[in-house]
C-alpha cells in the first residue's frame, strides 16, 4: 500500500474531469482498507470506486481511497430450480461480471449489460435497465462500517431498495463501504425479460426466435451502444437524471397538451415519465456549449467533449431542471453524485 501525492483523477472518473487529489491510495484488500481509514493524519477522505456515477467539480484537498477489491466466488450451486449464489468483490467491473455470468450461463443480469461502474456501487443506487433492477437478483451485501471498522451484512430487506435508491443513499449514507455483493442467479431455466424498450424488436432484427440470455445481452449492448456514448471516447456518466414519478392527475394534464408523452405505470396513482423525453421535448437534445453539452442521440446524457470542468456540467444540469419545471411542472433529480 503506497500513498501517492498530487494525482490526477481524470482516469478514475468516466466524465473525464481533470481534477487532482492531494493524496491517493488504491486498496486491494480489506485489511489495507481498514488501515487507511484509521489514518488520523488524513482526516479528509473520499471513497472512489469505478467513478461512473459521480461528477467531480474541484480538486480534492485530502486522501482519495480507490476501492480495488477483486474476486468472484461461487458460494452455492444447487439444482436447476435453486439457481446459483455468487459473491463478488466491490472492485470488480460490473460489465465484466455480466460477461462472466453469460459465459457460465448464469441468468438474471443480462438486461444490465454495459452499465458502467463497479459492483460495489451497484446496490447504492439499485442500478437498473430494460425492466430489470439489481434488487431482482440481490441476495445480500457486506459493508465495512466507517465507525466501528467491522463488517456488517445487509439483506435485501435491510437495503430498502427503491427506484435508483437504497438505504445507502438515505439513513446509511456515508456510514459504510460496500466490500462485496452476493447475487442469486438462475441456471438453465432462465426467465427472460424482453418486453421493455426495443429488446424484442432488436432480437427480431437479429433473426432470433428462441432467445438465450446471451442473445438478450447482445441486443441490449447494441441498443445501448447505438444511443449512449462510450465514456472512453466522450466523457459522460450515463443517465444524468432519474426518470420522474408523477401523479396520474399531472400526467393527464400533460397528456392534454402532449399526446405523445410516454409513461410506465408505477401504482394506481402514479406513473413514471422518461426524463429523456422531457429534455428532448424542451429542445436540449444535441445542444453543445463549447466543451460540454447534451448528447446528440440521448437527451439523458450530459457529456464532456474534451476539457469541460465539473461546474460547467452542474450549470447545464440546473438549466435543464429549471426549464423542465417551467415547461411541464415536473421536477427531475440528478442521478449522478456531485462532489
Amino acid at each position: 500500500m503506497h500513498i501517492k501525492q498530487n494525482i490526477s483523477l481524470k482516469p478514475y472518473n468516466t466524465f473525464g474531469i481533470d481534477v487532482n487529489a492531494k493524496y491517493f491510495v488504491s486498496v486491494s484488500n480489506i485489511e489495507d482498507l481498514i488501515d487507511v481509514l484509521k489514518l488520523e493524519n488524513h482526516p479528509n477522505k473520499l471513497l472512489l470506486g469505478g467513478g461512473s456515477n459521480m461528477l467531480l467539480t474541484k480538486d480534492f484537498d485530502g486522501l482519495v481511497i480507490h476501492i480495488n477489491l477483486k474476486g468472484i466466488e461461487i458460494i452455492s450451486k444447487g439444482d436447476q430450480n435453486q439457481g446459483v449464489t455468487i459473491k463478488v468483490n466491490a472492485g470488480e467491473n460490473w460489465h465484466e461480471f455480466v460477461l462472466w455470468c453469460l459465459k457460465n450461463d448464469f441468468g438474471g443480469i443480462e438486461n444490465l449489460s454495459l452499465i458502467p461502474g463497479n459492483v460495489g456501487t451497484a446496490p447504492i443506487q439499485n442500478i437498473g435497465a430494460y425492466g430489470v433492477e439489481l434488487k431482482d437478483v440481490f441476495e445480500s451485501c457486506e459493508a465495512l462500517s466507517l465507525d466501528s471498522k467491522s463488517i456488517k451484512t445487509f439483506s435485501k430487506e435491510d437495503c430498502k431498495f427503491g427506484y435508483r435508491n437504497s438505504v445507502f443513499k438515505n439513513t446509511e449514507r456515508g456510514k459504510h463501504i460496500i466490500t462485496s455483493v452476493t447475487f442469486k442467479l438462475t441456471k438453465q431455466s432462465h426467465k427472460l425479460n424482453i418486453n421493455y424498450g426495443a429488446i424484442t424488436s432488436e432480437l427480431n432484427k437479429m433473426g432470433v426466435k428462441a432467445p438465450t440470455i446471451q442473445d438478450v445481452s447482445k441486443a441490449v449492448i447494441f441498443i445501448r451502444e447505438s444511443k449512449l456514448p462510450n465514456p472512453k471516447e466522450i466523457g459522460n456518466s450515463g443517465s444524468f437524471f432519474k426518470n420522474p414519478v408523477i401523479s396520474k392527475d399531472l400526467f393527464n394534464q400533460l397528456q392534454d397538451n402532449f399526446e405523445d408523452i410516454p409513461s410506465y405505470a408505477v401504482s394506481e396513482d402514479e406513473v413514471k415519465v422518461p426524463a429523456g423525453w422531457l429534455i428532448e421535448k424542451a429542445g436540449f437534445k444535441g445542444k453543445r456549449f463549447g466543451d460540454y453539452g447534451i448528447h446528440k442521440k440521448q437527451a439523458l446524457v450530459l457529456v464532456n467533449y474534451g476539457n469541460a470542468n465539473g461546474e460547467d456540467i452542474v450549470k447545464l444540469s440546473k438549466l435543464i431542471q429549471k426549464t423542465i419545471k417551467r415547461l411541464f411542472n415536473v421536477s427531475i433529480e440528478a442521478e449522478v453524485n456531485i462532489i
